[in-house]
């Protein structure tokens, strides 16, 4: 048996990123639904509106569905505390010190995941005690590591490094790009801008309809003194451009950057203005589909792709 199906006690060894302004009840509950494993963005809710969408996520599956804690908030301990009070099983960490908080959750009994960008950090949270490591490669949408890994080369890295379970994440999108991660030593793969750009997925139309028309080159990482951020080249991204012309503080960057610039963008829908965030498969992406077509169509196009691979001959 798959690792990470195992460990999850899914169908498909397919994660949904747990995306900030994209990642609502719907779009997890609708991805744990069609065999996957859905997980609610915590990144971009109050701690009482991460309450009441894992309380309608628990109404809308009787799959396993987790939460995405990015560690960097200040109201942490009250996040955490309401994941156990919910009852939720499954908890992605991110943008922290895996230490922190895993042995807190695993007394609980919750499993434990961290989202990594390199093999050294993959080892950290292996000696931390999570039960399996996200490894993002440089491709991926939102914010990304400083090292710039592509997933090609991060995941056999990270896999030559640690014994624990390993999702590849960062520009995958396709059956096709799962099936070339697990090849490469992945046990699973998590998903970002595939599923941003889905029916269920909370993100406004406008960024949706976005997507569906980038092509590569599109996106770019910007914004390193801050945290690397993977943005559409639009407006803002353009001014974010001019000031590093001035060669800005990191406080005059702060202060361009202001408050919620990527709910502007991705949840409210202004596509001058807002931050956009989302990966370099994007171009990939040709329309906005109900998640169940999404995922039985990677599963169908990456038992094409075996079954090909297997009669390949040089």
């Amino acid at each position: 048996m798959n690792k990470i199906t195992q460990l999850f006690n899914i169908k498909y060894p397919i994660i949904q990123g747990g995306m900030i302004w994209n990642s609502g009840y719907k779009l997890a509950s609708a991805v744990s639904n069609a065999g996957g494993l859905g997980l609610i963005g915590a990144g971009s809710m109050y701690p009482e509106v991460l309450r009441e969408h894992i309380q309608k996520c628990k109404k809308a599956t009787d799959k396993p569905f987790g939460v995405n804690i990015p560690m960097l908030y200040p109201n942490i301990e009250e996040i955490m505390n309401i994941v156990v009070e919910e009852g939720v099983k499954i908890v992605f960490t991110s943008a922290g010190n895996p230490k922190t908080w895993t042995s807190f959750l695993k007394e609980k009994g919750i499993t434990v995941v961290h989202v990594v960008s390199s093999s050294t950090f993959a080892l950290k949270a292996q000696d931390a005690g999570v039960d399996a490591v996200v490894a993002e490669g440089f491709e991926a949408g939102g914010h990304n590591g400083r090292e710039e890994t592509t997933t090609l080369t991060l995941i056999p890295m990270v896999r030559e490094k640690i014994q624990i379970p390993l999702i590849a994440a960062g520009g995958i999108a396709t059956g096709r790009g799962m099936l070339a991660a697990m090849i490469l030593g992945a046990d699973g793969v998590q998903v970002g801008s595939r599923f941003a750009a889905s029916i269920e997925s909370s993100a406004h139309n406008n960024f949706k309809e976005t997507i569906v028309k980038l092509k590569e080159g599109d996106t770019h990482l910007t914004l390193k003194e801050l945290a690397p951020v993977r943005l559409v080249k639009n407006k803002f991204y353009q001014d974010v451009q001019d000031l590093y012309e001035k060669c800005p503080s990191k406080e005059e960057l702060i202060q361009l950057l202001g408050r919620a610039r990527a709910k502007k963008g991705m949840f409210e829908g202004d596509l001058d203005e807002g931050e956009l965030e989302i990966g370099q498969i994007a171009g990939l992406i040709h329309e906005i589909l109900p998640v169940e077509q999404i995922v039985q169509q990677m599963i169908a196009e990456f038992e094409k792709a075996r079954n090909e691979k297997a009669t390949f001959e040089f």
